[in-house]
């Protein structure tokens, strides 16, 4: 799409024809794997560098920005050493726009029609995504004198983002995901940062007015090519912040490539918190190796230790695109999820959700599916 509108690149039948199959494709199989909550692939992300486009959707559309000075993160947190991945690709690869002037609406997000084509195309909820003004502030860099506060920049952004969301939440999507905000990896470096605050203000700016939706906070610890772009860092500062401060329903952790971390720290919310859900992650984005149903069962029951069964979803830690993983891989970790998650429903008396792929044998074949009218063979 290359910073283009959506509707715009819709109007090329070739670009609409292979869009349109690859989120119907996405969708199906996410159902067939047995997910209850679908996403619709974030096809709309060019297929940059270890998932630039995933930061530059945005950005290549906003008004106030200019490529005639690119540059690479500069912050401490990004700089990695000659001779690593990380280095090839945040200091020698992706490249950021300089805010000329003041941040504003330019080419439409169009995230409520993007939405809209994976929904119609499935009765399970779609959830839609999207990278947070947080992140996307501490890639660009103002020119002198556009920006005399860099919190200014990062509300101006917030503010954008909002608007977006709330044509996405007035259209019908009831789940929306706010991805990377940074205020765990701030809280992780140092707890006293004098930032957190603001961050915590800007956050809930960000998803002010989203009436009827379940908002989700999506956190890990990086996913540039499969990559963790921290290193080891704890959940613990920034627990009680998205436990209690922001304004979310659901809070997405790391917690399969992480080693749990997250969950001790969780445990004083066991017995008391009915407001925010954690969804842990119990498959890595990092690791090839297809997670077994038996696997994620033992993630499970490890959490409900720290979380009540009604106040956990299962999940995977990060998303499996920004380069690394192929399609099978992705769809039976998302498979393991469903059937790791049945196992433990199992365990508590729940009752089982149907996981089509586990079953073995062609749709038609169930002795379950109801025919109205005259059924196969009766003609």
């Amino acid at each position: 799409m290359e910073g283009r509108r959506f509707s715009h690149c819709m109007l090329d039948r070739e670009f609409r024809e292979q869009f349109t199959d690859a989120v119907a494709v996405v969708v199906s199989d996410q159902e067939y794997a047995g997910l209850d909550i679908v996403c619709n692939g974030d096809y709309h992300l060019d297929t940059e560098l270890a998932g630039r486009s995933w930061l530059h959707y945005p950005l290549d559309r906003w008004d106030g920005l200019t490529e005639a000075e690119f540059s690479s993160p500069s912050e401490a947190l990004y700089d990695y050493p000659p001779g690593t991945l990380l280095n090839e690709i945040m200091a020698r690869g992706w490249m950021w726009p300089r805010a000329s002037a003041h941040v504003a609406e330019g080419t439409p997000l169009e995230f409520a029609r993007l939405w809209e084509l994976a929904q119609m195309r499935t009765e399970r909820p779609v959830k839609f995504g999207t990278v947070s003004a947080q992140t996307l502030a501490d890639m660009v860099k103002p020119l002198s004198g556009v920006y005399d506060d860099d919190k200014q920049l990062l509300w101006d952004m917030a503010t954008l983002i909002n608007r977006e969301l709330r044509n996405l939440a007035a259209a019908g999507c009831q789940v929306i995901q706010i991805e990377e905000p940074a205020i765990h990896a701030v809280a992780a470096a140092n707890p006293d940062d004098p930032r957190l605050e603001f961050l915590i203000e800007a956050f809930n700016h960000e998803v002010e007015g989203l009436e009827n939706v379940e908002v989700w906070a999506h956190t890990c610890w990086g996913n540039p090519n499969m990559q963790k772009v921290y290193g080891v860092r704890s959940y613990e500062p920034s627990v009680e912040i998205f436990m209690e401060r922001l304004n979310i329903d659901v809070w997405t952790i790391e917690s399969k490539d992480n080693g749990g971390e997250a969950l001790p720290h969780l445990a004083k919310y066991r017995d008391t918190n009915d407001r925010v859900k954690v969804a842990l992650g119990v498959v890595s984005h990092r690791t090839l190796q297809a997670d077994s149903p038996r696997e994620v069962a033992d993630e499970l029951r490890g959490a409900l230790e720290f979380v009540r069964p009604e106040m956990l979803i299962a999940t995977s830690d990060c998303g499996f695109g920004r380069d690394g993983f192929n399609r099978a891989i992705a769809l039976y970790k998302a498979a393991a999820i469903a059937q790791g998650a049945n196992i433990v429903r199992a365990e508590l008396g729940g009752s089982q959700r149907r996981v089509r792929i586990a079953e073995g044998k062609p749709l038609g074949s169930q002795s379950h599916v109801a025919v109205l009218g005259q059924g196969v063979g009766e003609r």
